[in-house]
C-alpha cells in the first residue's frame, strides 16, 4: 500500500463544472463560525502529479473497522490558491482526475474521470461561483444521493442537487 492516502466521501465526487454554476447551503453559513478569523494563505504549484490507493477494514482502531477501499491519480499544469477569513479562491489550469472509492461504512461507492481545460472558483461563505471548461464522467450511489454524469451533461439527487446540460448548469448544496 502507498503512504498516500485520499479522502472518502459518501457522495464521492463527479461533479460538472463547464460554462459557471452557483452553489449555496445553510452548512456554509454555519462553516463561517470556524472560518471567520482564518488568516491569509496562498499556495501555486507548477506541474503536478499525484497518486494514492489505499484499502483498510477489520483493524481494531479508530477509523480502520469497516471495510473500505479507493484509488486515484491526478495531474495538471498548475494550480494557485488563496484565502482569508470566509474567502477563498482557486485557479487550476488543465488537469485530469479519476478515481473510484467504495465504503462499507457510508454504504456508497464511486467512480469518476475528469479532463479539465480551465477553472476559476470564489467562494465567500455559503456562496460558491465557478467558471470553466471541463468534461466529467461519473457515478455515485449512497444513502446520501445519487449522481450520474456523461460528459457534462447529468444530474445528482439528494444533500447536493444539481442538473447541468452540456458542461452547464446549476447547483443547490445542502451539505
Amino acid at each position: 500500500m502507498s503512504d498516500n492516502k485520499i479522502g472518502l466521501t459518501a457522495e464521492g465526487h463527479a461533479v460538472v463544472q463547464g460554462g459557471y454554476g452557483v452553489s449555496a447551503g445553510l452548512p456554509g453559513v454555519l462553516r463561517m463560525i470556524d472560518t471567520f478569523d482564518r488568516p491569509g494563505n496562498a499556495s501555486a504549484t507548477g506541474p503536478y502529479a499525484n497518486a494514492g490507493a489505499f484499502a483498510e477494514g477489520f483493524e481494531n482502531k479508530p477509523g480502520k473497522r469497516l471495510p473500505k477501499a479507493g484509488a486515484n491519480t491526478e495531474a495538471g499544469v498548475s494550480h494557485a490558491r488563496a484565502e482569508w477569513s470566509v474567502f477563498d479562491a482557486e485557479v487550476k489550469g488543465p488537469n485530469t482526475s479519476a478515481g473510484v472509492n467504495a465504503s462499507a461504512a457510508d454504504l456508497g461507492a464511486s467512480a469518476f474521470a475528469k479532463a479539465e481545460l480551465a477553472s476559476a472558483s470564489a467562494t465567500a461563505g455559503p456562496v460558491k461561483a465557478t467558471a470553466g471548461l471541463s468534461a466529467n464522467t461519473g457515478v455515485s450511489v449512497g444513502p446520501t444521493g445519487v449522481e450520474a454524469k456523461l460528459l457534462g451533461t447529468g444530474f445528482s439527487i439528494g444533500r447536493k442537487t444539481s442538473f447541468s446540460l452540456f458542461g452547464s448548469g446549476i447547483e443547490f448544496n445542502q451539505e
